[in-house]
């Protein structure tokens, strides 16, 4: 009888613990860090939206048409190796080794058409533009492949080069804590600007 008793007290004891780990870290915690992040950080807290519900900043984008050719009005983000490009659900490289016969003959047409696209030999094509990032979600490009992709915008677009130019170089981004990484261009940020700029 006590037996039973005991029993039915440790569970009733193990009942009420667990209704109360539940308030107070399943609900009470998550209430508590998500309010601190709206207060302190909202834009990052709400996934880094762009103007006008244009994606996340955080995340690649493709700027082509139905066919896959890029538009030429756009700057170009890096090749994307998520599903069937820039696919959230999708993310992850390659797993292609340097070596691996696919993965070069995969760069060397990317850089024979991007040579092509821009009106560059293809020697002066930068790495991050023929090659895919670890997640295949990088919204970033190289400064230098911001740079090359100048004239044929600004051609497109009907702009003075220099106008163009000085638009990119007003969007580098530094490296992180000053030295970690590479400078670098959010690409959907730069073309949002661009058609922010024409629409004045």
């Amino acid at each position: 009888m006590s037996s039973t008793r005991t029993t039915v007290r440790t569970a009733g004891v193990a009942v009420r613990a667990m209704l109360v780990l539940t308030l107070v870290l399943g609900v009470g915690y998550t209430l508590v860090v998500t309010g601190i992040g709206q207060l302190i950080l909202p834009a990052q807290a709400n996934g880094s939206p762009l103007a006008d519900d244009r994606g996340s900043a955080l995340i690649g984008q493709s700027f082509t048409d139905s066919d896959g050719d890029a538009l030429p009005e756009y700057f170009q983000s890096r090749p994307s190796a998520a599903g069937d490009g820039y696919d959230g659900a999708a993310s992850s490289g390659s797993n292609l080794g340097p070596e691996n016969a696919d993965l070069i003959a995969a760069i060397e047409e990317r850089r024979a058409t991007i040579a092509e696209r821009e009106g560059v030999s293809p020697a002066e094509v930068p790495a991050d533009a023929v090659t895919a990032s670890g997640s295949g979600l990088d919204p970033h490009i190289s400064v230098a492949y911001a740079l090359l992709q100048v004239p044929r915008v600004a051609a497109a677009r009907d702009l003075d080069e220099g106008t163009v130019r000085q638009l990119v170089e007003s969007r580098i981004q530094g490296r992180d804590l000053g030295f970690l990484g590479e400078e670098r261009i959010n690409v959907a940020e730069l073309n949002l600007a661009l058609d922010e700029r024409e629409g004045e």
